[in-house]
């Protein structure tokens, strides 16, 4: 834990600063690039926006909602000196070098294929400068190339990476961890004018524009602080019961700390540390192995950049992907007239995120029921989600499709009607997302159509007037699907 915290002005005392460039890393403690700039004397903590080299992944709505409220809370807890800028990195640190007496620059090292090669400019250029530059390794359990096999190669294939992930952490040396700083001195704002750190961060226009963030609001507080209370709320309540409760829908059995991963706010060490402290129980175990396929995602992007937008496998090469826009919106805006994948949908536009189970169901629908390239799909779930992850999102769409790695066979197609009723079997997730569907009983609430005119009449439900009918038939077009992928196939032999 930081002890003290103390400000001062440049230079103190004739010292050097040490840059600490803050990016997925929104936190103070287990932060390996701050503590290496801190044990050195003064710090200078900086954000800069610069998402345009990401291209059609730039962040998304969801998530633009987050950093903005992240960026705020790790502001208060630097005393307000957090320096907040906008615009090319490279350009905005050659400055900050210029004009100050920057001894080195350190940031924790992100996996996305234009983070890679932002690093490597970066670094290049600091070194050319003659800035010591310090790039650490904080947001995963162990970094990519460490959690291959012995030759260096990947791992395609969950088990086997799961195995020796085991293996190696079990070991202590992966999880050992600096001591965090006693003392961290903080640089005041430099270079800042009048404006205050929390102006510029309202000026990087983070906020949406529709007053649709309100559901984010009431679901989600952001921050390191939060990060750690849901941690602690999760392994005091839930985790005994997670590998049982997890997949039902109505229950709140998952731990909801997959926004705070992704943007730094607690790190996986802690989690699996502090997990691994508890108890053994089946729960703990069944957490930590979803802390695992979050690694393991991570390691095939490493291993295979073109992984966001191409499928890993060709399995699906030539496949007759559909170009129906109308239905792509209606699974968009969850009026698809199939209750678990409307209330999927509806949840991830209110909240900005959505249960497991749901999005593997969703998903489903969209790229085998409805054949909509699970790209589409990717793209939606990007700007929606506040977990937005670009390994995480598209080894998940990947998987789903059946062209990823470890991914379902493609003739697994889920049927939401009887997802819905193992998984949601009262109903209450569909009502608490489907108001319109409340008064239908039990038996019919997963699938309206196939209730009796009087009993539609008795629910107050219309179907495509107050709610859709299907807009596909289920089977029909799973057959379908089965149909182009036979065929697929023979044209392969």
């Amino acid at each position: 834990m930081i002890l003290q915290m103390e400000t001062c002005t440049i230079p103190p005392n004739g010292q050097n600063l040490a840059i600490v460039w803050f990016r997925q890393d929104l936190r103070l403690h287990d932060n390996p690039a701050l503590h290496a700039a801190a044990a050195a004397g003064p710090v200078l903590p900086v954000y800069i926006l610069d998402d345009d080299n990401a291209g059609e992944w730039k962040m998304g709505g969801a998530s633009r909602w987050w950093l903005h409220h992240s960026l705020s809370r790790l502001n208060e807890a630097l005393h307000g000196q957090l320096l907040v800028l906008r615009g090319d990195c490279r350009s905005k640190l050659a400055r900050l070098c210029e004009r100050l007496p920057v001894r080195q620059v350190c940031w924790n090292r992100c996996y996305e294929p234009w983070h890679r090669r932002q690093d490597e400019r970066v670094a290049k250029e600091l070194g050319d400068a003659g800035i010591e530059t310090c790039i650490a390794d904080g947001s995963l359990l162990l970094p990519p190339w460490r959690s291959g096999r012995r030759d260096g190669s990947p791992y395609a294939v969950f088990k086997p990476f799961h195995d020796n992930l085991a293996r190696l952490l079990s070991s202590g040396e992966a999880l050992a961890s600096e001591a965090p700083p006693r003392r961290l001195l903080v640089v005041e704002q430099p270079l800042a004018g009048n404006s205050q750190p929390l102006e510029r961060i309202e000026a990087l226009a983070l906020k949406p524009r529709i007053p649709w963030d309100a559901g984010l609001e009431q679901h989600w507080t952001p921050g390191e602080t939060a990060a750690h209370e849901q941690l602690a709320a999760f392994f005091d309540q839930r985790v005994d019961d997670y590998r049982l409760d997890r997949d039902s829908l109505g229950a709140e059995a998952v731990s909801k700390l997959s926004p705070y991963l992704h943007f730094g706010e607690i790190s996986p060490r802690r989690i699996w540390l502090e997990a691994s402290e508890r108890p053994a129980s089946d729960g703990t175990k069944a957490f930590l192995r979803q802390l695992a396929w979050r690694e393991f995602s991570h390691h095939l992007l490493w291993h295979f950049p073109h992984m966001s937008d191409q499928d890993l496998r060709p399995t699906l090469a030539n496949f007759p992907w559909r170009d129906d826009a109308a239905s792509l919106r209606r699974w968009q805006q969850g009026t698809t007239g199939i209750p678990l994948v409307d209330a999927g949908m509806r949840e991830l536009w209110r909240t900005g995120t959505m249960h497991n189970r749901a999005r593997m169901v969703t998903a489903s629908l969209l790229s085998k029921n409805l054949l909509i390239h699970w790209l589409a799909g990717a793209r939606w779930f990007w700007d929606c989600l506040v977990d937005a992850d670009l390994a995480n999102n598209s080894f998940g769409w990947q998987w789903v499709a059946g062209c990823g790695a470890d991914a379902a066979p493609y003739f697994r197609i889920f049927n939401p009607v009887l997802q819905s009723r193992k998984f949601d079997p009262q109903g209450n997730y569909l009502r608490r997302w489907l108001p319109e569907l409340r008064g239908l009983p039990d038996r019919h609430v997963h699938a309206p159509w196939e209730a009796s005119p009087g009993e539609l009449r008795t629910a107050g439900v219309r179907l495509d007037e107050n709610y859709p009918a299907p807009i596909i038939d289920l089977r029909a077009s799973r057959e379908r699907a089965l149909a182009a992928w036979q065929a697929l196939r023979r044209n392969r032999a």
